[in-house]
């Protein structure tokens, strides 16, 4: 494949699937989750805004994470600056 820098016009181009978001489930494939401590949570959105899944939802005044949807990344758990997220390891199905 030719870089970028070389000839930008014989990059090929990028097909989006035809399935919207949701039907993206992450399955049992997920090796760890990332888990919030409501104590420690000041509900500054962080997570919402971070995360590359949009698996994040604000329900009241936190975040909840749906596992439906989380690959385990734990790009919520570096960007959280009070360190209320911590990501564990997953149960074998």
């Amino acid at each position: 494949m030719p870089r970028l820098t070389e000839d930008p016009l014989k990059t090929p181009l990028i097909i989006a699937g035809g399935k919207p978001m949701s039907a993206n489930k992450t399955g049992n494939w997920r090796s760890a989750r990332p888990v919030i401590h409501e104590e420690k949570c000041t509900g500054c959105m962080i997570c919402w805004k971070f995360c590359p899944e949009a698996c994040v939802t604000i329900e009241g005044e936190l975040p909840k994470i749906h596992m439906d949807w989380c690959k385990g990344c734990a790009v919520c758990v570096q960007e959280c600056p009070v360190d209320a997220i911590t990501l564990e390891n997953e149960e074998a199905p």
